[in-house]
């Protein structure tokens, strides 16, 4: 294939995405206020909303982001179908793991999010605003604030899966990750600071998961690069 048969090729896997990206936008739709009562199942109040439009706008950031979840392993399957024919025999099957992979670790960061970040930062904010402030969440306001302490973390944790992608690839490698450790670290921790109340304890909260993410990944990389060398040597 030439040049332009690769775009027209990436182009093709791209629309197939973007179309199953809205078909789960309209399937998560239709029972968004039935994720809507759940999402708010511990809350002694409703919510206030500003203006009309601002169900919709709830509505629809909650649907997307359940969208999101179904069509990351759409789009895995379009990677790895599109890289595919560069891939050895072998190369395939074990890169086809990539795509549940990705799902199951998307899932397990926005369950790290919502089940422990979440509720641990919106008490502390609490705790904060209760003493001089009557505090009165808007619907938008609270779910763009839950989004954001959530869907960060299921793209996160996906750390392990791209790195095991990459490296059977040739992109990466181990020597290049332990390479980089200082500056991942330094990111990570500055991610973690960002989005977490200003205390130790939830800073480590966060921090620990993401480094272990990152030596996983290291791990996960070595053991596809030597597998791959074993290949070479044969």
């Amino acid at each position: 294939m030439n040049i332009m048969e690769h775009l027209e090729e990436m182009r093709k896997r791209l629309i197939q995405t973007l179309l199953a990206f809205l078909v789960a936008m309209v399937a998560s739709f239709i029972y968004v206020r039935d994720i809507y009562q759940w999402l708010i199942r511990g809350m002694d109040k409703k919510l206030v909303i500003l203006g009309p439009s601002d169900v919709m706008w709830v509505y629809f950031m909650i649907a997307g982001v359940f969208a999101l979840a179904v069509t990351i392993p759409v789009a895995a399957y379009h990677i790895w179908k599109f890289v595919q024919p560069a891939l050895s025999e072998q190369a395939r099957r074990a890169t086809l793991l990539f795509i549940p992979g990705l799902a199951i670790l998307f899932l397990i960061g926005i369950s790290f999010g919502y089940l422990i970040l979440f509720p641990m930062v919106l008490s502390f904010m609490n705790q904060m605003a209760a003493a001089d402030f009557n505090a009165m969440y808007t619907a938008d306001k609270y779910f763009t604030f839950m989004i954001h302490m959530t869907v960060p973390f299921g793209l996160l944790f996906e750390m392990p899966a791209v790195v095991m992608f990459l490296t059977r690839l040739g992109i990466l490698n181990p020597h290049r990750l332990a390479k980089a450790r200082k500056l991942a670290y330094f990111v990570l921790l500055i991610v973690a600071v960002a989005i977490t109340p200003p205390d130790i304890l939830s800073d480590l909260v966060v921090t620990v998961p993401l480094f272990l993410l990152y030596e996983i990944s290291i791990g996960i990389s070595k053991a596809v690069y030597r597998k791959q060398l074993k290949l070479q040597s044969e």
